[in-house]
């Protein structure tokens, strides 16, 4: 596996043997990196903030540091953070499972640890991070009796009209078996929902005309008379949040 894919995992374990021994065992697997092994939840906070980590292997007792705090508290003190790693417990006690789960813990490793074990703890958060980043590499719609087949970064937005779904792109409109919310689900933050029938590529919004009503967006490759765009309504109550999307990240316009 290249480097680029391996996961950055940090070992936290206040018994030397114990931390060497799980050290090695998750190198062995060649599907993660150790960036850092650590006996006590300082050094654990010190190593996540000094490099990116995708995973942490959180023992609970932390006896042998003399701190009456446990791996359980760093998890709790991480909660709900957007950049939080994935979190494993690798303990010898199954007593906190199910506060773990509450916590969001993704994985819980008992100790002595085995080979097996720790390849298949590691197969899973390799699985569970690389389909986000993914998504779908082509888009199949309908045309009449035929199949076509499109880039989904090439797709400029989805509506739902007369029961049906359809998809707009510098193709033409075309016929989708999704409906609105499974496509939402699939295309993630790509998309923005402009109005209970339409899903637009914020990437090829070229304009936002708002009126008492709401608004309207030009969606396409430009906005000239003969230009290939659609023209898309803006619900009234989504008018400011689509507003927002579109100047985040821009310049060019001064701002109250």
């Amino acid at each position: 596996m290249s480097e680029a894919k391996l996961l950055k995992a940090l070992v936290l374990e206040d018994e030397w043997p114990t931390r060497n021994y799980l050290v090695k065992l998750i190198e062995g697997t060649q599907r993660a990196e150790v960036i850092g092994a650590v006996a006590s939840l300082e050094q654990a906070r010190e190593a996540m903030a000094g490099s990116p980590v995708d995973v942490v292997f959180v023992d609970v007792q932390l006896a042998a540091t003399g701190d009456s705090r446990t791996g359980l508290d760093l998890i709790r003190s991480m909660a709900g953070e957007p950049s939080a790693p994935m979190f494993v417990l690798a303990t010898a006690s199954s007593q906190h499972s199910l506060e773990a789960f509450d916590l969001g813990v993704v994985d819980y490793i008992l100790k002595p640890f085995t080979e097996e074990r720790v390849e298949q703890c590691l197969k899973r958060l390799l699985e569970r991070r690389l389909p986000r980043a993914q998504g779908p590499r082509r888009v199949v719609a309908r045309r009449k009796k035929s199949l076509v087949f499109l880039d989904p970064a090439n797709i400029w937005a989805f509506e739902a009209a007369d029961r049906l779904t359809f998809v707009h792109a510098p193709e033409g409109r075309f016929d989708i078996d999704l409906s609105l919310a499974a496509i939402e689900a699939s295309f993630g933050r790509t998309l923005f929902r402009v109005h209970r029938n339409w899903l637009v590529n914020l990437a090829y919004v070229k304009e936002l005309e708002r009126d008492i009503g709401g608004a309207t967006v030009t969606v396409g490759r430009d906005i000239g008379p003969e230009g290939r765009s659609i023209h898309v309504p803006v619900s009234q109550d989504r008018s400011k949040a689509l507003r927002d999307a579109l100047l985040e990240n821009a310049t060019g316009l001064r701002r109250p």
